[in-house]
């Protein structure tokens, strides 16, 4: 690599954690309000939502919402189990078991 190439590297590098730092030195100097701070715990719920979303509901790029649909039927699953035993592991673990297994019975029945 040649001398611009690590320099913009290490630019890079010095910006992003500048900014983080600075955030994070701040942090226990700022106050918010108790209801912006009640907001934002539904920021990690919400940001995964949008990203899984589209994902189970449009796998090829075009709506599949049915039994057919094994990304719907394992979410569904996992989601259920994330909902009773809030345990990760076993919701990661459901979750794949559904999508393979179903994958493999339609696989079989079709």
């Amino acid at each position: 690599m040649t001398k611009n190439e690590w320099l913009l590297i290490l630019g890079m590098m010095g910006v992003t954690f500048g900014v983080r730092y600075f955030l994070f030195a701040l942090a226990d100097r700022i106050r918010v309000p108790a209801l912006m701070e009640s907001s934002l715990r539904y920021i990690p719920p919400a940001v995964l939502t949008a990203i899984t979303l589209p994902a189970v509901l449009l796998p090829r790029g075009e709506w599949h919402v049915s039994p057919t649909n094994p990304y719907l039927v394992a979410a569904i699953a996992a989601t259920a189990v994330g909902a009773f035993t809030k345990n990760l592991l076993a919701t990661i673990a459901v979750g794949l078991a559904a999508f393979f297994g179903w994958r493999l019975l339609l696989a079989s029945l079709l």
